[in-house]
């Protein structure tokens, strides 16, 4: 794209100064020096779309190469992160091309049929495709109000918790990270690069809290769960009322959760403890003495686009048999639209382009929407937004599409 002196290309590792403070300025912030060299740590110049402006770039969009979890698969997924816009810049359709050229760079790649990003405000994105496809819970836990009690260790030997600073057990929490994720439809890949990334700790990130810090939750030498976290010292008349904010807790078996859960709670000095990354199907409900003092409320979470349809549903497992004609509409990639045939379980599934009449009317939308198992078909259905031609049919994509365990993303990209 070239019109007047705005010209659209794939960035440098020049530009990264450039993209940060336009992305920070974005997002309301300031850029501060700590944070370019840590952002070259996962930056990809040749996955990076900009929009220069005399040579000044005014708009960006980019994608970082990793795996996500998805029903029963890892599937390599398109990250798509740093989408803004310099408001001088506005209104001159200069997001639509970024998100243009990005979508159709990823289905020419031909590696990745799904791309994945968290929006900042939700309106934007749907009208390229995205469908809303997992929910976060967050918890502002008021400590005085509930515990969690003492039990029995479950699951044998009782395990032990050491403190540690996350830079210095990168390995440790990598080794239970790569054993979890593969249960939880959301949560990405991490290679060695994003662990010293996700550990920086650059003092422009920390916003008045402590700087990060690391529980580890160990069974003889075997690391069983961790917790990330910070604390904010805080005072009134009545006495302390810190907080602690939990980036991350990440548990393999019960007695790690519940042991990093009891620890969280009961940091003295603390009056609260808030954790934005729960899963809606998180157990510390169940844990705790008081539910309500969780103080929960639920946010939009992953957004998914289904960028080579037949690659992404053959891709995925599905909780019940299905045999279904999909019909599937998509504006901006015209070789995912028609109807397909969808055959699947939980051990193998395949997309085949057919004449067949159709079972179910979509959009790709909300086919990406439903990808992840979180998002019912059939609740689609009641929004009017897929629409059954065969009795029945609804019902048994809404069984095959979910899963046993709700999408959730614990960190934002």
């Amino acid at each position: 794209m070239t019109t007047n002196e705005l010209e659209l290309r794939t960035s440098t590792s020049e530009d990264l100064p450039q993209l940060v403070a336009l992305i920070t300025g974005a997002f309301l912030r300031d850029v501060e020096d700590d944070e370019i060299e840590v952002h070259r740590l996962v930056e990809e110049p040749d996955r990076t779309h900009v929009v220069t402006d005399v040579g000044e770039i005014v708009a960006t969009g980019a994608i970082l190469t990793r795996e996500l979890t998805v029903p029963g698969a890892t599937v390599p997924v398109a990250h798509v992160t740093g989408v803004a816009v310099r408001a001088t810049h506005r209104r001159r359709g200069l997001l639509t091309t970024i998100m243009t050229a990005q979508l159709h760079a990823v289905r020419d790649r031909g590696t990745e049929p799904v791309a994945a990003l968290w929006a900042s405000e939700g309106a934007i994105y749907g009208r390229f495709g995205y469908g809303l496809a997992s929910w976060q819970a967050q918890y502002d836990i008021a400590t005085r109000e509930t515990s969690l009690p003492a039990r029995a260790t479950a699951e044998g030997e009782a395990g032990r918790l050491r403190q540690a600073v996350p830079r210095d057990v990168i390995d440790r929490l990598a080794e239970v990270h790569d054993r979890v994720r593969g249960s939880r439809p959301g949560m990405s890949s991490r290679d060695d690069r994003w662990w010293r990334f996700l550990t920086a700790d650059p003092r422009s990130w920390r916003r008045d809290t402590s700087a990060q810090r690391a529980v580890l939750y160990e069974v003889g030498d075997k690391i069983r769960g961790y917790a990330l976290w910070r604390v904010k010292s805080g005072w009134e008349l009545t006495g302390p009322n810190g907080e602690v904010s939990v980036t991350e807790v990440v548990a393999d078996g019960v007695d790690a959760y519940t042991a990093l859960w009891r620890f969280l709670l009961s940091i003295d000095l603390t009056r609260t403890v808030r954790f934005p990354f729960a899963a809606p199907d998180e157990p510390l409900p169940y844990l705790v003495t008081n539910p309500a003092a969780l103080g929960t409320s639920v946010t939009p979470g992953l957004w998914i686009r289904v960028a080579d349809l037949p690659a992404a549903l053959a891709a995925r497992r599905y909780a019940a048999p299905v045999d279904l004609v999909l019909e599937v509409t998509d504006a901006l990639l015209p070789e995912n639209a028609g109807r397909w045939r969808l055959v699947g379980d939980g051990s193998a599934a395949r997309c085949e382009p057919t004449d067949a009449a159709p079972d179910l009317r979509l959009d790709v939308r909300e086919l990406g929407a439903a990808y992840l198992g979180g998002t019912s078909l059939r609740t689609l259905a009641g929004a009017g937004l897929v629409v059954e031609t065969t009795p029945g049919s609804i019902a048994t994509a809404s069984a095959a599409f979910g899963w046993e365990r709700a999408p959730a993303s614990i960190e934002v990209f």
